[in-house]
């Protein structure tokens, strides 16, 4: 049986849970997927950086304590050393899952860079490469004759752009509206039973929604970039976050939500992308009051949900976990799967 090395870049909540689902169903998954998966590679900030070419015993280092390093180990190094790892290890597939930058991408655009760069195929649920410099990342891979993907940067595991570009072939898609920020979604559901704005993001912050700083979900720049790639992938449009016109919901008081409510409606904040008959694409992030016969209105808590006007069909809508350690983490391995079958068409077509 054939078998994917894996590099895992950054070792925080996603790419742990990669590893686990690895160590805990092992042959199980090999013989589900046709391919086996070995890590041979890691890097984390406060770990540093793992080389083993003949596979790294996640068990061992799942285990270490907050104390431990693995300066000392085989192949180990104290430091991450990311772009050496990407370019040295005898990985063919790169897993980017460091933090997402909104402004620049960086340090993941350089990571992603590197792999392509050095032949290796690449998975990411890091929203930064694709949004900022999607396109030429894809023809950096096409003339390295490997992939690029990134299903996980829209919806975690709730795979919206495979669903759109293989089973939604033949049709026309005319509009995208989507509810993409689940803790957005959970705060303004908590304040139509009354509570404050402050009081629903400490509430999502308890739960694990929300992270320390809330910024980039309360103020839709976290949307912002998942509608450039919805707009880019999906109408093939070439935008940016400039073109994309933003507003958040710190705007929306209890009084305004409680208001809907009683009249049917209910608060969202919605991505869309609009393309008009001549082809042109518009995008923006704003909170609408949603009429209740909406197809996403009803989505309440940390769900995230997206509804796609179509020519042939209407509207198809298309709900699932937009965030989570396993979620997140099955994102990726959908991507490593894409990236076997592609390998396999290709030396299909060879012989």
């Amino acid at each position: 049986m054939t078998h994917h090395d894996l590099a895992l870049i950054g070792f925080g909540g996603v790419n742990r849970a990669l590893a686990e689902i690895i160590r805990d169903r092992g042959d199980d998954l090999a013989a589900d997927l046709g391919f086996g998966l070995r890590v041979v590679a890691i890097t984390d900030l406060r770990l540093g950086s793992l080389m083993q070419s003949d596979g790294i015993d996640l068990g061992a280092v799942l285990s270490m304590t907050g104390l431990d390093t693995f300066a000392g180990m085989p192949g180990g190094d104290a430091e991450p050393r990311n772009e050496y790892v990407i370019r040295h290890t005898t990985a063919d597939v790169v897993v980017e899952a460091t933090f997402t930058n909104p402004v620049d991408g960086e340090p993941a655009i350089s990571h992603v860079r590197a792999a392509l760069e050095s032949g290796k195929s690449v998975t990411t649920t890091n929203k930064g490469p694709v949004a900022l410099a999607g396109t030429a990342l894809n023809r950096l891979a096409a003339e390295n004759g490997v992939r690029f993907e990134y299903e996980g940067s829209v919806m975690s595991g709730t795979p919206v752009l495979r669903l759109a570009q293989q089973t939604l072939r033949g049709l026309r898609i005319t509009r995208v509206q989507g509810i993409l920020n689940g803790t957005s979604n959970f705060v303004l559901g908590q304040m139509e039973s009354g509570r404050s704005l402050e009081d629903a993001v400490a509430e999502a912050q308890a739960l694990g929604y929300a992270e320390a700083d809330p910024t980039a979900d309360i103020e839709g720049s976290d949307v912002q970039l998942k509608v450039v790639i919805l707009a880019n992938e999906l109408l093939g449009a070439d935008i940016t976050t400039a073109d994309v016109s933003r507003v958040g919901i710190s705007g929306i008081t209890a009084t305004d939500v409680i208001a809907a409510a009683a009249a049917g409606e209910h608060w969202k904040l919605i991505g869309t992308v609009d393309r008009d008959e001549a082809g042109a694409v518009t995008a923006s992030v704003q909170p609408l009051s949603l009429a209740a016969d909406h197809p996403l209105a009803g989505i309440s808590g940390a769900t995230n949900a997206i509804a796609f006007t179509t020519d042939l069909l209407g509207a198809i809508t298309m709900s699932g976990p937009g965030a989570g350690r396993l979620e997140t983490a099955y994102a990726l391995l959908s991507d490593i799967i894409a990236i076997d079958a592609h390998q396999a068409s290709l030396a299909g077509a060879l012989r």
